[in-house]
């Protein structure tokens, strides 16, 4: 309170917010069309083995005790991260973040499709789960 003479949180940058429009984000978008191309070239499901977490004092790594990590859900937590983010340095809305993921999950939908059309290879096509938990078979 003393510093800034409130209790909101700061602008993270002393220069203030970008001169952009900020819907959607862009950081968003990106991580959301890379975490979505991810999903598709890699098995989902695939439950990673031996997973570890920081130890309450945080000076070790223990075992993981908790559900199985897969690496979609992994993924989109990453992704989910990399746009909430941004809004923690005041530079975004959630809603920014959430469009801006939906926006990068249609566009590397969009790109999968033409690249199956594309290819030299015969491919049956891509099949991902979305992140709003439907599945989608792009091909």
């Amino acid at each position: 309170m003393e510093r800034f003479g409130s209790w909101l949180l700061p602008q993270a940058y002393p220069e203030g917010c970008p001169p952009h429009p900020s819907y959607p984000a862009g950081h968003a978008v990106i991580a959301g069309a890379c975490a979505t191309a991810l999903k598709a070239c890699f098995d989902e499901t695939h439950v990673l083995p031996d997973p570890v977490d920081a130890s309450p004092d945080g000076k070790e790594l223990v075992p993981w005790r908790g559900p199985d990590l897969t690496v979609g859900g992994e993924l989109d937590k990453l992704a989910s991260n990399i746009a909430i983010g941004r809004d923690f340095a005041g530079v975004h809305w959630r809603s920014d973040g959430i469009e801006g993921l939906r926006l990068g999950e249609e566009v590397a939908i969009a790109v999968l499709d033409e690249l199956r059309l594309t290819g030299n290879e015969l491919f049956q096509g891509y099949s991902l789960r979305r992140f709003d938990g439907r599945r989608v078979d792009v091909g």
